[in-house]
């Protein structure tokens, strides 16, 4: 492994080390995951690009008009398929 210094902010440092302590992890193990993943999707996503491409596709998805209230319905039909 090669050794290397980064710096984050208090809230990311707390946070990271809550969340090492619930997984069981190292800090730097889930710093590693992280990066592998982010790799592994080709870098960083543009946060507007995706909220733009989520504007331009709400209301063109189409589906059962009664899926809030039958979701346990279709959730089992799909299931099942």
């Amino acid at each position: 492994m090669i050794r290397t210094q980064i710096q984050i902010t208090p809230e990311q440092a707390r946070a990271l080390k809550r969340l090492a302590a619930k997984e069981g992890k190292s800090v730097a193990e889930l710093i590693r995951i992280s990066l592998d993943d982010m790799l592994r999707a080709g870098g960083v996503k543009d946060q507007e690009d995706l909220r733009r491409k989520a504007r331009a596709a709400a209301g063109k998805l189409s589906g059962p008009k009664n899926l809030a209230e039958k979701h346990d319905h279709y959730l089992a039909e799909a299931i099942n398929q």
